[in-house]
């Protein structure tokens, strides 16, 4: 009969050389962990802006389509940019960390946000991230905007546990396509698009809500008008150069 001390120092060491290969496995997973999220950003990026692809195409895809990625304060002034391969300031914007920056904007502190302009067939597009809120965790999109950073011309939503069949309709192509030609803005003030419940269908500035999902379209509301509204300046000055 084994002693306690003998089963004591068998299950310390046990443990120890599980951890140990634990901690070896996620380091060695690390890699191709941080390399599958990248490329469902890319792919999430690119969807937004009516690009399918798969992950041996998807950063082929981006590179052809996503001739730039700016980072832009509150003002709407470039503070970094990547082109061509190469960054033009201390930092790549696809890196920027969303919560991070809506964090410092709470707080009244100076922030940044990215902006990803796309090319296709001689047109100009804007890609705009967003992270908000759900009924049961965080929600996230991509907004394609036309020329104008006005019109919305593609848009899609991800969510961490929202109710199939209910919040988590927010995924599903045809509500995705209530978006569509959309606008931001009135005239030069920022309004966002609302989703509600009986939205007026003639009106470029809301959708319909999902039915039964009540909290996850609001989230979806906010998500829209917290986000966007930071790039009031970037429209501005755009306005201002075209």
């Amino acid at each position: 009969m084994f002693s306690n001390r003998y089963i004591f120092i068998y299950a310390t060491v046990l443990v120890v050389v599980v951890a140990v290969i634990l901690a070896f496995a996620a380091t060695s997973l690390k890699p191709f962990q941080d390399q599958n999220v990248r490329i469902e950003k890319i792919q999430n990026l690119l969807k937004a802006a009516n690009i399918e692809s798969t992950t041996e195409n998807a950063e082929e895809l981006y590179a052809t389509y996503v001739k730039e990625e700016l980072a832009v304060d509150a003002e709407g002034s470039i503070v970094s940019r990547f082109v061509d391969g190469k960054s033009e300031g201390n930092m790549r914007p696809f890196n920027i960390n969303l919560k991070e920056q809506q964090n410092l904007r709470k707080k009244g502190r100076k922030a940044i946000a990215p902006i990803y302009v796309f090319r296709k067939d001689g047109k100009t597009a804007y890609i705009v991230p967003m992270l908000g809120n759900g009924l049961w965790g965080s929600i996230s999109g991509n907004v394609a905007l036309a020329e104008d950073f006005n019109t919305i011309i593609g848009i899609t939503f991800d969510h961490v546990g929202e109710t199939p069949g209910l919040g988590a309709e927010i995924v599903t192509e045809r509500f995705r396509n209530r978006f569509l030609n959309k606008q931001l803005f009135d005239g030069e003030a920022f309004v966002s698009v609302t989703v509600k419940k009986a939205a007026n269908k003639e009106s470029v500035h809301e959708v319909d809500a999902l039915s039964g999902g009540t909290i996850t379209s609001e989230g979806v509301s906010n998500m829209l008008k917290d986000d966007l509204s930071f790039y009031q300046g970037f429209k501005k000055k755009l306005d201002v150069k075209n």
